[in-house]
């Protein structure tokens, strides 16, 4: 008959720990003093009588004197309408045009994302349109003077000639 082997065990083997880490150094060990250290200087206990403000202290030019607010961001096309209601000084039916399209987009923007630059639109607004005029009645005057010239017949007067 063979022999009969052991029935196995119900709980299987625990793995094998981890070993520990060594212990720690002593918390209320104080460090050890540098021996390179220069010596603290030691606070009088009482303060000098005899000490006085100097008179020819100056307060920091550097220290902050008030906090600077910051606005909302100012709208870009706000600026170019304002800029291209100026440059119409030199290019007229451009820069009027322009000023015009930018500064009622620019105005639309402003009211729906609350954003700065509500001024410069308008004013690039009302000087696009001013400077619209100003070159409509320019091109009016142009087309009646040569209108003018050409209803006389009189381009050249013969009486003048010697």
């Amino acid at each position: 008959m063979p022999a009969k082997t052991p029935p196995p065990p119900a709980v299987p083997p625990v793995p094998p720990v981890p070993p520990v880490p060594p212990p720690a150094p002593d918390a209320n060990v104080p460090p050890q003093p540098n021996p390179y250290a220069q010596p603290a200087a030691q606070p009088s206990a009482q303060p000098n009588p005899y000490a006085q403000p100097n008179p020819y202290a100056q307060p920091n030019p550097y220290a902050p004197s008030y906090v600077y607010a910051t606005g909302p961001r100012t709208n870009p096309l706000a600026i170019v309408s304002f800029v291209a209601s100026l440059a119409a000084v030199f290019v007229w039916f451009a820069g009027s045009l322009t000023a015009i399209i930018t500064g009622h987009i620019a105005l639309s923007q402003i009211k729906r994302t609350n954003e700065g630059g509500h001024g410069f639109a308008l004013a690039g607004v009302i000087i696009g349109y001013v400077g619209f005029g100003i070159t409509i009645l320019v091109v009016v005057g142009y087309i009646i003077f040569f209108a003018f010239i050409a209803s006389t017949g009189n381009y050249y007067d013969s009486s003048y000639s010697s």
